[in-house]
């Protein structure tokens, strides 16, 4: 099984969105909702994963990471909104 890699942007209390990248989506967003992850979304708590997209490698996961990190805050909500129209992307549920 090969190992997969994940950029995401997760909802925070106060609205904001936070862009991340990890293996385990599920793990990510329990870190974050105790308090273990970021120093962003420690302030900003609870923390909802909304989008991600799906990488093979950790290289590109960042890379995208750092690209949508310099979108302004109404690309991201479309990104959230509309998804990506060429990647496998998705919610947690």
């Amino acid at each position: 099984m090969t190992k997969k890699y994940y950029t995401y942007l997760a909802r925070c209390s106060d609205g904001s969105l936070y862009t991340g990248y990890c293996v385990n989506l599920s793990a990510r967003e329990a870190k974050h909702n105790a308090g273990e992850a970021a120093r962003y979304t420690r302030q900003r708590r609870p923390v909802k994963i909304l989008y991600f997209e799906e990488f093979e490698t950790r290289t590109e996961a960042m890379r995208r990471e750092r690209q949508i990190k310099g979108w302004n805050k109404n690309k991201k909500e479309s990104l959230v909104q509309y998804g990506h129209p060429t990647k496998l992307t998705g919610a947690l549920s």
